[in-house]
């Protein structure tokens, strides 16, 4: 994913279903001048973590 798009999920008033080596995650806030992005995983949102934009995939919906 690129570092505007992670944004402009991290801003938007709906759920968009984005992944993190596979686990479901919200993303908190996106750094973008380092491309880095702040995450919790959906089922465990006390395990906040940085992690590289690029890493991040968007999912459609059905996929859930």
């Amino acid at each position: 994913m690129n570092t505007q798009r992670a944004k402009e999920i991290a801003e938007s008033p709906r759920m968009i279903h984005v992944t993190y080596n596979g686990m479901p995650i919200f993303i908190q806030h996106v750094d973008e001048e380092q491309d880095m992005a702040r995450i919790y995983p959906l089922d465990n949102p006390e395990h906040e973590q940085e992690v590289p934009v690029r890493q991040l995939k968007e999912e459609n919906k059905e996929h859930f």
